[in-house]
C-alpha cells in the first residue's frame, strides 16, 4: 500500500448501493452469486442465479439488522467487500459436514459466533492493504454486536496453490495476522479458524 493510499470501512447499510455493485460487477463469480453461496441450498442458488442474487444482496444490505457485510473504500472509491455475519445465517455452514468432521460436537446454531464467509477485491485494488482492512473491520463489527468468536475459512496457499478464483473465502496468512488460530483442517487446502473476542 502507497504510503498516500488510505482505506475506510463502512457497513454496507450505510453505503450507497451502486458502490456495492461497483465492487460486485467487476468481479467475474462475484457477480453470478453476491455472497448468496451460503445462504441458500444448491438447488435454490441455481433458481435465482445472477439478478436474483443482486436483489436478495440488495435487500438485506438495507437495513442495520440484516446487514450482510462491510464495504472498503481506497482513497475514496469503493475498492472492496467482506461477508460477515452470526454464523446461524448462513444455512450452508449449519448444515457443513467439513465443519462437524472439523470440529466434532460443534453447535452450529449459536449466534453468539459470527462468520467470515467471503471477500471481492477487485483486481486493480490488490495488493494494497483491502483485504486485511476488510477482516480487521468485521473483528470490530463482531466484537460491537457482543460476538463471543468470529471464525473464518481460508485457504493455506502454502501447502497448495489455488486459482484466484478460490481464494473467495480469504488466505490463511491473512487470518493468522489478524490473529486467529487454526482450528482444525477442512480438507487438503481449506481451514477452520477462530479468533475468541470475549
Amino acid at each position: 500500500m502507497s504510503a498516500t493510499s488510505e482505506i475506510r470501512i463502512r457497513e454496507v447499510h450505510e453505503a450507497p448501493w451502486p458502490d456495492v455493485e461497483s465492487v460486485f460487477r467487476v468481479v467475474r463469480d462475484a457477480s453470478t452469486c453476491w455472497c448468496q453461496w451460503f445462504k441458500v441450498s444448491r438447488s435454490e442458488f441455481r433458481e435465482r442465479e445472477g439478478e436474483g442474487h443482486r436483489a436478495c444482496l440488495e435487500e438485506s444490505a438495507k437495513r442495520p439488522e440484516t446487514s450482510p457485510g462491510l464495504l472498503a473504500y481506497r482513497d475514496g472509491r469503493p475498492a472492496g467487500w467482506v461477508a460477515v455475519e452470526p454464523r446461524p445465517r448462513y444455512s450452508r455452514l449449519r448444515r457443513s459436514r467439513n465443519l462437524k468432521l472439523a470440529e466434532p460436537g460443534i453447535d452450529l446454531d449459536d449466534g453468539s459466533v459470527w462468520s467470515v464467509t467471503c471477500f471481492v477485491v477487485p483486481r486493480e485494488h490488490r495488493g494494497q492493504g483491502v483485504t486485511r482492512a476488510l477482516l480487521d473491520g468485521a473483528v470490530a463489527l463482531a466484537r460491537r454486536r457482543g460476538a463471543a468468536a468470529i471464525e473464518g475459512y481460508p485457504v493455506d496457499t502454502a501447502t497448495a496453490r489455488a486459482s484466484s478464483d478460490a481464494l473467495y473465502v480469504g488466505v490463511l496468512s491473512t487470518f493468522l495476522a489478524a490473529g486467529f488460530s487454526e482450528v482444525s483442517r477442512m480438507g487438503a487446502t481449506q481451514v477452520l479458524v477462530r479468533l475468541p473476542l470475549r
